[in-house]
């Protein structure tokens, strides 16, 4: 009795099936898909001293006509999007891990911010917001 190949190789089909599924895992776990685009929010830092707030978002890739900062119901929102690159449009794509998509990131003001004297600055893809303190408002309520 012989063996006779089938062109079938177990191996080989078990191995691309773990491939495949550990593929699937890392784009899901970067929060995209295998078309590369999706939404997503941006990396932040918020530093606190003494006068200010500051905010650093991470927008690689983005032009500052390309990102808007607002103030809505006591929060600061910073949304826009980034589109993806047209000029690969043929051919095929071995690896995907830029994100593309809109994007929207809220932060919730603390009441101590003055909201009419908050700035932004963009430069090489990192955003800067600055809040600046108001004084401690209050009042002592005596107790009859």
């Amino acid at each position: 009795m012989s063996i006779i190949n089938y062109g079938w190789d177990l191996d080989n089909s078990i191995n691309r099936i773990f491939d495949d599924f550990i593929k699937d895992l890392n784009v899901a776990r970067r929060g995209g898909n295998r078309t590369g685009v999706t939404n997503f929010n941006p990396a932040i830092d918020v530093h606190e001293n003494e006068n200010e707030f500051n905010i650093i978002a991470e927008l690689p890739g983005l032009k500052k006509d390309q990102i808007n900062v607002d103030i809505r119901d006591n929060a600061l929102v910073i949304s826009g999007e980034l589109k993806q690159d047209e000029k690969h449009k043929e051919g095929n794509t071995h690896i995907r891990e830029r994100r593309y998509g809109s994007f929207t990131r809220g932060i919730s003001l603390p009441p101590n911010v003055k909201g009419d004297d908050i700035s932004a600055k963009f430069e090489n893809g990192l955003l800067e917001l600055k809040l600046p303190k108001s004084a401690p408002t209050g009042k002592k309520i005596t107790v009859q």
